[in-house]
């Protein structure tokens, strides 16, 4: 939760960069509030989701399977809610396509990470 306030922050940076690249740029307020209400749910939704990797009975594949699927329809709900993304199957698709792969990418960089990690913590264990 400490992060969370990071949300709010960059959607108005964003929002202020478009105030300055887009001539007519306005937003209502219900159009904030949506916004910030959304990047909250979505950071606690992000924090949340990490409890499928804990479920030690549970198989890798599951809980990313899991983690994956509550991540992608919180997001892609959130893009539809806000219009950040309009509802049409090509740009959805487009969105799920960065998504799978950035998922993906993101996913094995941090499993690499930290089995890479365990080995050279078990190789100080076995030197110890």
């Amino acid at each position: 939760m400490m992060f969370s306030g990071l949300g709010p922050i960059v959607l108005g940076i964003i929002y202020f960069i478009l105030s300055l690249t887009i001539e007519s740029f306005a937003l209502s307020g219900k159009e904030v509030l949506m916004g910030i209400v959304s990047t909250y749910i979505l950071a606690f939704v992000q924090a949340g989701a990490s409890v499928f990797n804990q479920i030690e009975h549970w198989s890798i594949t599951k809980s990313i399977l899991f983690h994956f699927s509550l991540l992608y329809i919180t997001y892609i709900l959130c893009y539809l809610c806000n219009t950040w993304i309009p509802f049409d199957w090509l740009v959805i698709g487009i969105f799920t396509a960065i998504f799978v792969v950035s998922y993906f990418v993101i996913w094995l960089t941090v499993y690499l990470i930290a089995r890479k990690t365990s080995k050279e913590f078990n190789n100080r264990l076995k030197k110890a």
